[in-house]
């Protein structure tokens, strides 16, 4: 994606921004507020690097992060560029394809000493994105935004950095999504079970359902309040559903659970010979 630039009086004006979306996993969200708890004491906000990978239509998939130790001061930045490029090796080790894509810090927006740090990353990826992270909800919330570079120039003179904002997309599959909705619920003192897990969602499927009802009977009522693209999603979705009886229905599921139940009573007698054959070698020697 070429980048188109304009000159006004002797100033270059970017055009075209290089990316346009960035898709953020959970595990990003949880890497930053948990470096900002474990932050030194009397700092402010903390920065770290994202990693992630870069597609060809401008969008930036940030899978994870770390913190990087800095100092703010007087309007001046120091990081800690050995202790960056250590970690980075690491995470390389562990997943070659993850690039650096930018970088985050916390707080509720942008501060004079991003363009600094800006500069630094723009040296370690072509277009960095700078991650926002406000970890103390201002208005209730941990509100994420993403931003992008662009140079001012007079002629060969680098005069400013300007940000602009790009959308940010919460990528989550649905283990991410199990984690963060007991993180949003009152606190509890031990995880739930499978039992109580599948309660929860079996209790959540039935108010999708009731929900769905109600908008169906209220459309029924007054064909003009319908939404064709929720009706087409409907339909896909009941299509979608296999036909059957209660009666094959419930032969299918008996047959199921006799399936784990033999898997599980295998499970066990391999575990019991295992135990078994141990204590006798044990007593052999």
């Amino acid at each position: 994606m070429p980048t188109a630039t304009s000159s006004v009086g002797g100033l270059n004006l970017p055009g075209q921004l290089q990316v346009t979306l960035a898709k953020v996993h959970p595990l990003v969200l949880f890497n930053v507020c948990d470096s900002y708890i474990r932050r030194s004491e009397g700092s402010d906000r903390v920065i770290g690097t994202l990693l992630g990978s870069v597609g060809e239509d401008g969008t930036v998939v940030v899978k994870n992060a770390y913190a990087v130790p800095h100092n703010e001061s007087g309007g001046q930045v120091a990081v800690d560029i050995d202790f960056h490029k250590t970690m980075f090796e690491l995470h390389h080790r562990v997943n070659p394809k993850e690039v650096i894509v930018g970088w985050y810090s916390t707080g509720g927006g942008l501060v004079n000493s991003d363009a600094l740090i800006q500069d630094f990353y723009s040296g370690q990826t072509a277009h960095p994105i700078h991650l926002t992270v406000d970890t103390t909800m201002t208005n209730d919330e941990i509100a994420v935004k993403a931003f992008l570079s662009t140079s001012l120039t007079l002629g060969e003179k680098h005069i400013a950095t300007h940000f602009h904002e790009i959308q940010v997309e919460m990528r989550m599959v649905d283990a991410d999504r199990v984690g963060i909705e007991l993180l949003r619920s009152q606190k509890t003192s031990s995880l739930p079970d499978d039992l109580d897990g599948l309660q929860a969602s079996i209790n959540k499927l039935q108010a999708m359902i009731d929900d769905t009802l109600t908008y169906v009977d209220g459309v029924c009522k007054n064909p003009t309040s319908g939404n064709k693209a929720i009706g087409r999603y409907l339909m896909d979705t009941l299509a979608s559903v296999p036909r059957m009886n209660a009666e094959a229905f419930s032969k299918l599921f008996n047959e199921s659970v006799q399936d784990v139940l033999l898997v599980m009573y295998l499970a066990n007698m391999t575990r019991t010979q295992l135990i078994l054959a141990d204590k006798l070698s044990i007593g052999a020697y």
